[in-house]
């Protein structure tokens, strides 16, 4: 991990866990939380070599419309189903996910501590009876994934908000890092098509907001304010994690044109 990138990260983890101490403007604290967030997942996300992996023009042009599929779905499930059975099987389902982005995460600092051979030598696992299915890791990954365990056994039992920040944070990192674009005009496609996403479900239905206070999971980042009627401000993973990918492809074909 390089020195800036240790920098923001650890400014980053302060700033998550300044509200607990001290009062935080919630809307500063939105800014500079977003701003350290795309920080470091550009950083990590800028490679040497051009990606093997991008998205493509029909990709993005499907992108809207499968999110909003899964959004009415989550819509009507809340609406016609327990909401706490939805959210016991969304938590299960984030448990798993967020042990693999804070291992993700966590491991290229972790790495530098552990021997070279932990880092580099497979271990490739293969399912009983199924033995196509099959897992590749190292013992770092596996070292990594251990405080992210336990992390996400407190996120599950306590659905604290500072848990649900810092596992919306690996996501959003994760996210920057691993989405890549296969050129400006899939760029341009995927934030026009998401652009009038979001207008369509926010402003002419009720099914985005109904959703975000309904879905008790990690998908949007939490800030305490002072209003006992409206005790967090809130600010959705996509909202950090879409346009700065499209900003750090531009950097990527800038960089291997």
């Amino acid at each position: 991990m390089r020195a800036h990138e240790r920098a923001a990260s650890l400014a980053l983890a302060c700033l998550s866990l300044a509200p607990l101490l001290v009062n935080v403007n919630p809307n500063v604290n939105v800014v500079l939380t977003a701003c350290l967030t795309v920080y470091v997942g550009c950083y990590r996300s800028v490679k040497p070599t051009p990606p093997s992996e991008t998205m493509s023009k029909e990709h993005a042009m499907r992108f809207p419309l499968v999110g909003s599929a899964m959004l009415l779905s989550l819509f009507l499930l809340f609406k016609f189903l327990s909401k706490d059975l939805v959210n016991a099987v969304l938590t299960a389902y984030f448990f798993i996910l967020g042990i693999v982005a804070l291992s993700a995460t966590l491991l290229p600092s972790i790495k530098r501590f552990l021997p070279k051979e932990w880092n580099d030598n497979l271990i490739v696992w293969r399912a009983p009876f199924f033995h196509s299915l099959s897992v590749e890791f190292t013992k770092s990954q596996i070292i990594a994934s251990i405080p992210g365990f336990f992390f996400c056994l407190w996120y599950a039992s306590k659905k604290h908000w500072l848990a649900n920040n810092v596992l919306g944070l690996a996501f959003c990192i994760q996210g920057i890092e691993m989405l890549s674009l296969g050129s400006f005009k899939t760029g341009a496609i995927l934030l026009g098509g998401l652009f009038v996403y979001d207008i369509f479900w926010v402003f002419f239905t009720p099914v985005m907001v109904s959703v975000a206070k309904s879905f008790d999971a990690p998908i949007k980042l939490l800030f305490p304010t002072a209003d006992a009627e409206r005790p967090f401000s809130m600010l959705g993973l996509g909202d950090i994690v879409i346009p700065a990918s499209v900003g750090v492809s531009s950097v990527n074909f800038v960089l291997h044109d």
